[in-house]
């Protein structure tokens, strides 16, 4: 049994990527390449699809956790180019985005036409942020993604999320977006749909979203 510390090995390999000053410019550029590159397919046009922006509800996969975190915004060319490098969020930072084994992004507004009359007079009267935090919201409570379930404290450990009891904006909402996010569930399902075989695809489009895949890109 190998009993080696993998964040001791971690480590050790990180001394020796930043051992020296060349060194440490060729880290950051590497690191920032692959980062860029994996914004710009979430983002940029694909085929016959265009770019992405406005609102939309996205999720990241992790080999070996599955659904590891769930986010939403109303500025999607930002945020998600953001998503990867690190910059103002805590999910890049905790886990390495060559580690994330697929990013699903749905386009939630493209999906409101399809509501019933009624449902889509009650989505299209809340305020669009709001829409996306209750969706954000039913997704959290439906698969309690793990990077979701806890907060940080002010005293240096985490704590747990009572995501089922919230008093969230999205909480209170979540019961008027329920027919649009059991739209959200399916055009979600369709995009987490395994690849075909190898070669692996980098991005995969639908007419309501994408999904790609940082682990079939090379750094």
């Amino acid at each position: 049994m190998d009993d080696e510390d993998p964040y001791e090995n971690w480590r050790s390999a990180m001394a020796r990527l930043v051992g020296s000053t060349d060194d440490l410019i060729r880290w950051q550029d590497r690191r920032y390449r692959f980062a860029h590159e994996i914004g710009r397919l979430l983002t940029e046009p694909s085929g016959d699809h265009p770019a992405v922006d406005g609102a939309v509800l996205y999720g990241v996969y992790v080999s070996g956790v599955g659904l590891a975190y769930v986010g939403q915004t109303g500025d999607a060319r930002r945020r998600l180019r953001d998503l990867p490098i690190g910059e103002s969020h805590h999910l890049g930072m905790t886990v390495p985005p060559e580690l994330w084994e697929k990013i699903v992004v749905v386009r939630w507004p493209l999906l409101v036409d399809a509501l019933p009359q009624t449902p889509r007079r009650t989505v299209t009267g809340l305020d669009p942020e709001v829409v996306g935090l209750a969706l954000e919201h039913l997704v959290q409570v439906e698969h309690r993604p793990p990077l979701n379930a806890r907060s940080r404290g002010a005293d240096g450990t985490w704590r747990e999320r009572r995501v089922t009891a919230s008093r969230s904006r999205g909480a209170l909402h979540a019961h008027m977006v329920q027919p649009l996010h059991e739209l959200v569930r399916d055009a979600w399902q369709t995009l987490s749909t395994p690849p075909p075989p190898a070669p692996a695809p980098s991005i995969r489009t639908t007419s309501t979203g994408r999904v790609v895949y940082p682990s079939a890109r090379t750094t």
